[in-house]
C-alpha cells in the first residue's frame, strides 16, 4: 500500500514549529561552538546572499555562517548527517520562500507575497517575563528590533566585498549606496521613545516609531538591491591579453624561430 510522505517539499514555505526546530538546532550547534548564530542572524546573512551580484554557492557561504570546518580534535558541528541534512532542508525552503518573495512584484510591505523578515522583538520578549526572570538577565543589552537581522545582511556584504562595489553608473551607485546605508542604520541601536509593539497592538511598547520606520527602509532596500544587481548582472571578470611579440622577436613559443616566421607567419 502506498503512503503518501510527510516531509514537506523545498517549496513548502516554513511555519512557526519549523522556526522552533531551527532554533533549536541552533541551540544544540551552540553547544559545540558558541558563536554559532541565532536564526535571525542568519535570515539577514540569507538575504543578502540572495540578492548579491553574483551566485554564491553553499560550500563557499555555509563556511563563513558555521564554523563547519573544525580544527584539531573538535567534534564535528553538527551531530550527524541527519542534523546537517535536517537544517539544509529547512534553510532550503525558507530559501525558496525569501527568493520568490523578493522576486514579486509588490505594492507594499503589507502584501501578502512581500518579504516579512523573520525577526524578534526581544525586548518585549524580555518585558513580558516575571520580574524574577528579567532579573536573571541583568543589565546584558537587549538588541534592537531588527538589529540582529541587519547585522547578518551587513556579514555577508563584508564577507564579499568585491561582489558590493558600487557599479560604474553613477545612478546605480547611488542606489546601492543608499540601500546599505538603510540596512546600515538598522544595525544601530534603537535610542528613540518606544510607542509601539511590534506584534502585539495591546502589548506595552518596546521600540520607536522611527525604529519601525527604518525597518521598513532596510527591506525596501533588499528589495533595491535584488533589482539593481539584477539589472546589472554578474560582474565580467576583465581578460588580460598578453603582449604580442614585435615582428623580429624571438617566438613565444619556444621554437628559436622569429615571430614573423613562426607564430606570426
Amino acid at each position: 500500500m502506498n503512503t503518501a510522505s510527510t516531509t514537506p517539499s523545498l517549496d513548502t514555505p516554513l511555519g512557526p514549529d519549523d522556526f522552533n526546530a531551527l532554533e533549536t538546532l541552533l541551540d544544540d550547534l551552540r553547544t559545540r561552538d558558541e558563536e554559532t548564530p541565532q536564526w535571525e542572524f542568519c535570515e539577514g546573512f540569507m538575504a543578502a546572499l540572495i540578492c548579491c551580484r553574483r551566485i554564491i554557492l553553499p560550500s563557499e557561504y555555509l563556511p563563513e555562517l558555521l564554523a563547519m570546518d573544525r580544527e584539531g580534535d573538535a567534534p564535528p558541528l553538527f551531530a550527524d548527517d541527519d542534523q546537517l541534512q535536517t537544517f539544509m532542508d529547512l534553510w532550503t525552503r525558507r530559501w525558496n520562500e525569501v527568493a520568490e518573495a523578493l522576486n514579486a512584484d509588490i505594492e507594499s510591505l503589507q502584501d501578502e507575497h512581500a518579504y516579512q523578515p523573520e525577526v524578534m522583538d526581544l525586548r518585549g520578549a524580555i518585558a513580558a517575563l516575571p520580574d524574577a526572570q528579567r532579573a536573571e538577565l541583568g543589565d546584558a543589552p537587549i538588541p534592537s528590533f531588527g538589529q540582529i537581522w541587519a547585522i547578518g545582511f551587513m556579514y555577508a556584504v563584508e564577507c564579499w566585498p568585491e561582489e558590493w562595489e558600487p557599479p560604474r553608473d553613477r545612478e546605480a551607485a547611488k542606489v546601492l549606496n543608499a540601500a546599505l546605508a538603510a540596512i546600515v542604520t538598522l544595525t544601530e541601536d534603537d535610542t528613540g521613545e518606544p510607542t509601539i509593539n511590534a506584534f502585539d497592538d495591546g502589548g506595552a511598547p518596546t521600540l520607536s516609531q522611527q525604529r519601525l520606520n527604518d525597518f521598513a527602509d532596510a527591506v525596501y532596500a533588499v528589495y533595491d538591491l535584488r533589482e539593481l544587481w539584477r539589472s546589472i548582472g554578474p560582474r565580467v571578470e576583465t581578460v588580460r591579453r598578453e603582449a604580442t611579440p614585435g615582428r623580429n622577436d624571438p617566438c613565444s613559443c619556444g621554437s628559436g624561430k622569429k615571430y614573423k616566421k613562426c607564430c606570426g607567419a
